[in-house]
């Protein structure tokens, strides 16, 4: 009797127990997608011998050019490819210190962050350069200087933002020309403070959204600054994208440790409403960076050295025995 009644005991402490394990629901509801995990490596079409490093950042232009930046010596930084994967062109030897961000504007010219260099460089998408702000090799904090910023977005005005990042935990803001309009934030907790700015966008309102990573919040501010809300339910987001027609794409991981620890290897795709905060929609990838083409395939950046698309579509039974014979590429 007395090993029976143990016997219950314990299994009626370990059934609760097991009612809570398990995978944990998709917030919003899962993204039902497809993806690539070896974009533009499989084919192989790049030159021989050339492979990524770390992927930092990743673009689409209007006509659906794929642009991936790279921390990579065994190709140039930039990399240009078709949207089925095949080599188009590449540039940037030796012009980089780390690459990081990567942006397109409305006008197709390609930006880029180099935080080992403290600058922002303007191109043309075939790769010739146009402009650079800040001074390279020399972290500063005054107008046309930055301390490893990390990311740079354009208003509907042609105005753009520098996150200013790293270092300075601050963004600033300039004319379409390149002339200093504003900036603002300190390092800190508070409003309007920062503890890595690591992404910023900007809808078509010229709402500013940033990503204070480590702060493991997005705040949220007018065009001059002016704080507006922050949502502290979505992480430590690494990377913040916002379609022309505001959809709101973000790609987070649960906090900042996890982020450091796993070297962003876990981590959710999530689709936010960008009035509200709330999750519409999440699913699992590693990545540093996220882009949503015109076309509506889904790109990230990883520092794994993979640039993962992501196209719609979900298989609806799974291939067993010939599952190995068939590779999604």
């Amino acid at each position: 009797m007395t090993r029976l009644v143990c016997v219950m005991f314990l299994c009626g402490l370990m059934m609760p127990l097991a009612g809570q394990q398990g995978w944990y629901p998709h917030e919003g509801g899962l993204l039902k997608y497809r993806v690539n995990i070896r974009f533009g490596e499989e084919p192989e079409t790049m030159p021989d011998g050339w492979k990524f490093g770390r992927v930092s950042a990743v673009a689409t232009d209007k006509d659906g050019f794929v642009y991936v930046f790279h921390r990579g010596t065994k190709a140039d930084p930039i990399v240009v490819f078709d949207a089925k994967g095949k080599y188009v062109r590449s540039w940037g030897k030796g012009m980089f210190g780390t690459p990081h961000g990567l942006r397109i504007d409305k006008d197709q010219n390609v930006w880029t962050t180099d935080v080992r260099h403290h600058t922002v460089m303007k191109f043309t998408r075939e790769g010739e350069w146009r402009r650079t702000i800040g001074n390279q090799g020399k972290p500063g904090l005054d107008e046309y200087s930055f301390n490893r910023p990390a990311d740079i977005a354009f208003a509907p005005d042609g105005s753009f933002y520098v996150a200013d990042g790293y270092g300075n935990s601050r963004i600033v803001k300039y004319t379409s020309e390149g002339e200093y309009i504003t900036s603002w934030g300190t390092p800190g907790t508070g409003r309007s403070q920062f503890n890595t700015v690591h992404s910023v966008a900007v809808d078509s309102a010229g709402t500013v959204y940033v990503s204070d990573r480590e702060n493991n919040r997005i705040q949220v501010f007018t065009s001059d600054g002016k704080y507006l809300r922050e949502w502290n339910h979505l992480g430590a987001t690494q990377n913040i994208f916002i379609t022309p027609d505001d959809e709101m794409w973000i790609i987070t991981h649960r906090n900042n440790i996890e982020n450091l620890t796993y070297d962003t290897l876990a981590g959710r795709i999530m689709k936010v409403d960008r009035k509200t905060g709330k999750i519409l929609g999440a699913m699992e990838s590693p990545g540093h960076w996220i882009h949503k083409s015109n076309d509506g395939l889904i790109f990230i950046g990883s520092l794994t050295g993979n640039v993962f698309r992501w196209y719609p579509g979900w298989l609806k039974k799974g291939l067993g025995a010939d599952e190995a014979l068939r590779p999604a590429n």
